[in-house]
């Protein structure tokens, strides 16, 4: 399988499509203006120590100083015990003996700043990679509380023999539960050159200075996302293509062998039509090169996709058609959960197949499209109701929650009342105020639709309320105003 890696950069976003076979199979995007201050570590200086608050503000150069809390500041523990930095919730040091103004301190973001509030700071560091998680502060090799029971043990030791005597902290993310001996000793080295170049840089620069910034979309492309299959990475700016290239050879030689600066004519995401793909992604409808389509509707607790034969009736009899319809779905299917990134549970309901051996073929077909996904997938066999259960993990937003919002007409429910429904709530409501209220007229002002049909078909019901309580109803449309609003004013 060939996969190549188009990165479409400009000031304000970064898009990163993977390619497979020339398909479209997976979108990442990342705004400028959307990108938060966690992870990221600081040289600080700290600005007030606040006993009875037991916390400090540090100022770290931002537009507001960040707030470091006791329970946040890093301890030492004695042999043998877990890291931690209280015990039984209460501090072991007072905030006033372990900081004081004017001393430079490195810390880590672990909050964003919102509204008025400053970031809350952690002296705590922790460095994300792609594996695993580096405590440089501590020696405590760990594994996520997600990964099996059974399994943890194994992995520890695999962990503790990679790690060695050179000193820090390793947790294993529940992503690398599976990785190679030797993926996990690329991910400790970097790890390692990262934590190397912070203390450097906290050697050399003043404070407040930015030591660290999390990795960002474009950097995250060599770290995470480029594989055995990767033949190229595409890159449509040169500044961004230099940046890229230096961050690779010192941290990731094998990947940053594998860019190429793209100076074609045609904007880069031209040469597969993503932003076709992107529109497509977003729509509930896909359809299928056989004529079948499939209906995918995302909501708060789960994801449910639905196969239809559409117009397909090319093969010889009913069950073919629909097995060839379910096994061109399973293929889509597969492609649509990474393309949109939907995580949690997922609903698969494949068209009923009454053969046995066509369920078996389409459920293999099924698991090994899912088998190509990075992200972790696990899914069962038919259900009573025919019926596919499965979950992907959630790593990030779902494309459609990054690139869009609920529709302020409908707030989300995707259906609107019809202009008639909406005429009789304004009746109903005209009469309820008739009863608490005397004016001397009520104007109705609603969207066009509803006030169009109270002047020709509903003009009969309207004239009859109006002599029913004794007083004067106008009328007045406002363009502005989505279908089922309105508003009843009384003069």
């Amino acid at each position: 399988m060939q996969q190549d890696i188009l990165v479409n950069w400009s000031p304000q976003e970064t898009r990163v499509a993977i390619v497979e076979n020339g398909a479209v199979q997976e979108l990442h995007v990342e705004r400028t203006l959307e990108r938060g201050l966690v992870g990221n570590i600081y040289l600080g200086k700290v600005a007030r120590v606040l006993p009875g608050m037991q916390s400090a503000f540090i100022d770290m150069g931002l537009e507001r100083a960040a707030f470091l809390h006791v329970a946040d500041v890093w301890q030492r523990q004695p042999e043998g015990e877990p890291p931690a930095v209280a015990r039984n919730g209460q501090p072991q040091v007072p905030i006033e003996k372990q900081v004081f103004e004017g001393q430079a301190l490195m810390v880590q973001v672990i909050k964003d700043p919102i509204g008025t509030k400053g970031a809350r700071l952690s002296t705590q560091v922790s460095i994300a990679g792609r594996l695993l998680v580096f405590l440089p502060q501590d020696d405590h090799v760990g594994v996520s509380q997600k990964i099996p029971q059974d399994q943890r043990d194994a992995l520890r030791r695999r962990l503790n023999k990679l790690v060695g005597s050179a000193g820090g902290g390793f947790i294993l993310r529940t992503n690398g539960e599976e990785a190679t001996d030797e993926e996990l000793a690329e991910d400790i080295a970097y790890l390692r050159k990262t934590w190397t170049r912070i203390r450097e840089s906290a050697t050399r620069l003043p404070p407040p200075s930015l030591l660290h910034q999390d990795l960002n979309l474009l950097q995250r492309v060599l770290r995470d996302l480029v594989t055995e299959e990767t033949q190229t990475i595409r890159i449509d700016s040169k500044e961004q293509f230099g940046l890229l290239q230096a961050f690779g050879q010192e941290f990731m030689p094998a990947a940053a062998g594998r860019l190429q600066l793209y100076k074609g004519e045609r904007p880069i995401f031209d040469l597969y039509s993503v932003d076709e793909e992107i529109a497509r992604a977003l729509g509930r409808r896909v359809d299928l090169k056989s004529g079948g389509y499939l209906i995918v509707d995302q909501t708060e607790a789960l994801t449910t996709v639905d196969v239809n034969t559409g117009g397909f009736v090319g093969a010889r009899n009913f069950d073919d058609t629909i097995f060839k319809t379910n096994l061109e779905a399973a293929q889509a299917i597969a492609r649509q959960l990474r393309l949109r990134n939907l995580g949690g549970i997922i609903i698969v309901d494949f068209i009923d197949m009454q053969r046995e051996d066509h369920r078996d073929a389409v459920l293999a077909e099924f698991r090994k499209q899912l088998a190509r996904d990075r992200v972790k997938t696990m899914s069962g066999g038919f259900s009573q109701l025919g019926l596919v259960e499965m979950t992907r993990k959630r790593t990030r937003e779902s494309l459609a929650h990054m690139l869009c919002e609920p529709c302020p007409i409908c707030q989300g429910k995707g259906t609107v009342r019809t202009p008639r429904t909406v005429a009789y709530d304004i009746l109903r409501e005209i009469l309820r105020e008739a009863r608490q209220f005397d004016p001397r007229e009520y104007r109705v002002i609603a969207a066009p639709k509803v006030i169009e049909l109270f002047l020709d078909e509903e003009s009969q019901h309207l004239a009859g309320l109006s002599d029913f309580i004794g007083k004067p109803i106008s009328l007045q449309s406002e363009s502005a105003m989505g279908q089922e609003q309105y508003d009843i004013v009384l003069l």
